[in-house]
Protein backbone atom coordinates (compact mmCIF):
# COMPACT_ATOMS: atom_id res chain seq x y z
CA UNK A 1 0.00 0.00 0.00
CA UNK A 2 1.00 3.35 -0.70
CA UNK A 3 0.23 5.95 1.84
CA UNK A 4 0.57 8.95 -0.14
CA UNK A 5 -1.95 7.59 -2.66
CA UNK A 6 -4.80 7.84 -0.09
CA UNK A 7 -3.01 11.18 1.52
CA UNK A 8 -5.53 14.04 3.03
CA UNK A 9 -5.31 16.90 -0.40
CA UNK A 10 -6.30 19.89 1.87
CA UNK A 11 -6.64 21.46 4.60
CA UNK A 12 -10.49 21.57 4.52
CA UNK A 13 -10.51 17.75 4.49
CA UNK A 14 -7.89 17.57 7.47
CA UNK A 15 -9.86 19.81 9.70
CA UNK A 16 -13.01 18.06 8.95
CA UNK A 17 -11.52 15.35 10.87
CA UNK A 18 -11.10 17.47 14.04
CA UNK A 19 -13.23 19.52 16.36
CA UNK A 20 -12.41 23.30 16.17
CA UNK A 21 -9.77 24.51 18.22
CA UNK A 22 -10.37 26.37 21.56
CA UNK A 23 -10.38 30.07 22.31
CA UNK A 24 -7.62 29.56 24.51
CA UNK A 25 -5.12 28.00 21.92
CA UNK A 26 -5.84 30.57 19.46
CA UNK A 27 -5.26 33.34 21.97
CA UNK A 28 -1.67 32.28 22.95
CA UNK A 29 0.15 32.75 20.26
CA UNK A 30 1.40 36.49 21.68
CA UNK A 31 3.64 37.06 18.81
CA UNK A 32 6.38 38.89 20.65
CA UNK A 33 8.77 38.12 23.24
CA UNK A 34 7.97 39.10 26.93
CA UNK A 35 9.00 39.04 29.82
CA UNK A 36 7.51 35.04 30.18
CA UNK A 37 9.28 34.12 26.97
CA UNK A 38 12.36 35.72 27.99
CA UNK A 39 12.50 33.64 31.30
CA UNK A 40 11.90 30.59 29.31
CA UNK A 41 14.70 31.42 26.84
CA UNK A 42 16.84 32.21 29.09
CA UNK A 43 16.57 29.06 31.07
CA UNK A 44 17.07 26.90 27.75
CA UNK A 45 19.85 25.13 27.07
CA UNK A 46 18.73 23.43 24.06
CA UNK A 47 16.48 24.25 21.29
CA UNK A 48 15.47 22.62 18.01
CA UNK A 49 15.97 24.31 14.52
CA UNK A 50 13.14 23.51 11.63
CA UNK A 51 14.04 24.65 8.40
CA UNK A 52 13.13 24.22 4.46
CA UNK A 53 15.12 24.44 1.63
CA UNK A 54 13.56 26.17 -1.62
CA UNK A 55 12.40 23.00 -2.79
CA UNK A 56 10.70 22.66 0.23
CA UNK A 57 12.94 19.90 1.89
CA UNK A 58 12.60 19.69 5.39
CA UNK A 59 15.54 19.65 8.13
CA UNK A 60 15.27 19.42 12.22
CA UNK A 61 18.84 20.07 14.15
CA UNK A 62 19.82 20.52 17.76
CA UNK A 63 21.11 24.12 18.92
CA UNK A 64 22.91 23.39 22.48
CA UNK A 65 24.82 25.46 24.83
CA UNK A 66 24.86 26.41 28.31
CA UNK A 67 21.20 28.01 29.07
CA UNK A 68 20.81 31.51 28.02
CA UNK A 69 23.00 30.96 25.24
CA UNK A 70 20.56 32.15 22.81
CA UNK A 71 20.02 35.76 22.57
CA UNK A 72 16.61 38.24 22.80
CA UNK A 73 17.87 40.99 21.19
CA UNK A 74 14.31 43.14 21.57
CA UNK A 75 10.81 41.72 21.67
CA UNK A 76 10.77 40.49 18.56
CA UNK A 77 14.37 39.64 17.63
CA UNK A 78 16.90 36.66 19.30
CA UNK A 79 19.84 35.65 17.61
CA UNK A 80 21.37 31.59 18.48
CA UNK A 81 25.25 31.78 17.87
CA UNK A 82 26.70 28.87 15.14
CA UNK A 83 28.82 26.65 17.34
CA UNK A 84 31.51 23.75 16.00
CA UNK A 85 29.64 21.29 14.01
CA UNK A 86 30.10 18.68 11.14
CA UNK A 87 29.89 21.79 8.51
CA UNK A 88 27.22 20.47 6.21
CA UNK A 89 25.60 23.71 7.34
CA UNK A 90 22.28 22.19 6.64
CA UNK A 91 20.14 24.78 8.45
CA UNK A 92 22.28 27.89 7.84
CA UNK A 93 21.98 27.22 3.97
CA UNK A 94 18.41 26.44 4.57
CA UNK A 95 18.01 29.43 6.01
CA UNK A 96 19.84 31.65 3.53
CA UNK A 97 17.63 29.93 0.69
CA UNK A 98 13.81 30.57 2.25
CA UNK A 99 14.73 32.79 4.85
CA UNK A 100 12.00 31.04 7.75
CA UNK A 101 12.75 29.00 10.47
CA UNK A 102 10.81 27.52 13.73
CA UNK A 103 12.23 27.22 16.75
CA UNK A 104 10.97 24.62 19.49
CA UNK A 105 13.22 25.34 23.16
CA UNK A 106 13.58 22.74 25.86
CA UNK A 107 14.02 22.87 29.38
CA UNK A 108 15.15 19.96 31.12
CA UNK A 109 13.03 18.46 33.48
CA UNK A 110 10.30 20.54 32.42
CA UNK A 111 6.97 19.92 30.23
CA UNK A 112 6.77 23.62 29.02
CA UNK A 113 7.91 24.33 25.62
CA UNK A 114 8.38 27.54 23.93
CA UNK A 115 7.61 27.94 20.12
CA UNK A 116 8.88 30.81 18.29
CA UNK A 117 8.59 31.23 14.08
CA UNK A 118 9.33 33.46 11.80
CA UNK A 119 11.44 35.43 8.99
CA UNK A 120 15.38 34.07 9.83
CA UNK A 121 18.56 35.12 8.15
CA UNK A 122 22.16 33.94 8.63
CA UNK A 123 24.33 37.26 9.95
CA UNK A 124 27.79 37.69 10.68
CA UNK A 125 27.64 41.46 11.40
CA UNK A 126 30.86 41.86 14.23
CA UNK A 127 28.39 43.51 16.37
CA UNK A 128 26.39 41.02 16.77
CA UNK A 129 28.29 38.04 17.28
CA UNK A 130 29.92 40.53 20.31
CA UNK A 131 26.74 40.40 22.09
CA UNK A 132 26.50 36.57 21.74
CA UNK A 133 27.64 34.41 24.11
CA UNK A 134 30.26 32.08 22.19
CA UNK A 135 29.61 28.08 22.39
CA UNK A 136 33.22 26.84 22.15
CA UNK A 137 34.66 29.25 19.69
CA UNK A 138 33.58 32.68 19.27
CA UNK A 139 30.58 31.82 16.26
CA UNK A 140 31.48 32.89 12.49
CA UNK A 141 27.51 33.66 12.09
CA UNK A 142 24.06 33.48 13.74
CA UNK A 143 20.77 32.50 13.04
CA UNK A 144 18.73 35.17 13.43
CA UNK A 145 14.99 34.81 14.04
CA UNK A 146 12.56 37.11 14.17
CA UNK A 147 9.33 35.96 16.00
CA UNK A 148 6.02 36.21 14.16
CA UNK A 149 4.03 33.15 16.20
CA UNK A 150 5.37 33.00 19.76
CA UNK A 151 3.26 30.17 22.02
CA UNK A 152 4.29 27.98 25.27
CA UNK A 153 3.43 24.55 24.00
CA UNK A 154 0.96 22.31 25.47
CA UNK A 155 2.78 19.76 27.46
CA UNK A 156 1.02 16.55 26.70
CA UNK A 157 3.80 15.09 24.75
CA UNK A 158 5.87 15.19 27.31
CA UNK A 159 3.47 13.50 29.70
CA UNK A 160 2.45 10.25 27.46
CA UNK A 161 6.32 10.30 26.29
CA UNK A 162 7.68 10.30 30.27
CA UNK A 163 10.70 12.11 28.44
CA UNK A 164 12.18 13.53 31.37
CA UNK A 165 11.48 10.17 33.64
CA UNK A 166 14.62 8.31 34.15
CA UNK A 167 11.80 4.98 34.94
CA UNK A 168 10.70 5.30 31.39
CA UNK A 169 14.39 5.13 29.67
CA UNK A 170 15.35 1.85 28.04
CA UNK A 171 18.58 -0.11 28.57
CA UNK A 172 21.43 1.52 26.63
CA UNK A 173 22.67 -1.62 26.12
CA UNK A 174 19.68 -2.47 24.42
CA UNK A 175 20.43 -0.04 21.70
CA UNK A 176 23.01 0.30 19.50
CA UNK A 177 26.13 2.95 20.56
CA UNK A 178 26.52 5.88 18.77
CA UNK A 179 30.15 4.87 16.94
CA UNK A 180 27.63 1.47 15.97
CA UNK A 181 25.24 3.69 14.49
CA UNK A 182 27.95 5.84 12.03
CA UNK A 183 29.88 3.08 11.61
CA UNK A 184 27.27 1.39 9.81
CA UNK A 185 26.03 4.80 7.80
CA UNK A 186 29.57 5.44 6.81
CA UNK A 187 29.53 2.56 5.15
CA UNK A 188 33.22 2.20 5.02
CA UNK A 189 35.61 -0.96 5.01
CA UNK A 190 38.27 0.52 6.30
CA UNK A 191 36.97 1.76 9.29
CA UNK A 192 36.38 -0.70 12.35
CA UNK A 193 33.87 0.54 15.38
CA UNK A 194 37.01 0.98 17.25
CA UNK A 195 38.38 3.64 14.68
CA UNK A 196 35.01 5.51 15.41
CA UNK A 197 34.68 5.68 19.01
CA UNK A 198 38.22 7.09 18.64
CA UNK A 199 37.21 9.35 16.12
CA UNK A 200 34.20 10.61 17.82
CA UNK A 201 36.11 10.08 21.32
CA UNK A 202 38.97 12.58 19.91
CA UNK A 203 36.43 14.86 18.83
CA UNK A 204 34.34 15.25 21.95
CA UNK A 205 37.37 16.07 23.82
CA UNK A 206 39.40 18.59 21.34
CA UNK A 207 36.42 19.74 19.56
CA UNK A 208 33.66 20.60 21.16
CA UNK A 209 35.68 24.50 21.07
Amino acid sequence: MDPFATAIASEAELRALYEEPTPTALRKDIGRLDAMCRALIAASPMVAVGSVDEHGRADVSPRGGPAGFVAVLDDHHLAIPDATGNRRLDTLANVVASGRAGLLFLIPGRDTTLRVSGRACVSCDPDLLARLEAVGKPPRSALVVAAEEVFAHCPKAFIRSRLWDPESWGAPEALPSAAEVSHAHLRDPGLSVADVEAQQRESVLHRLA
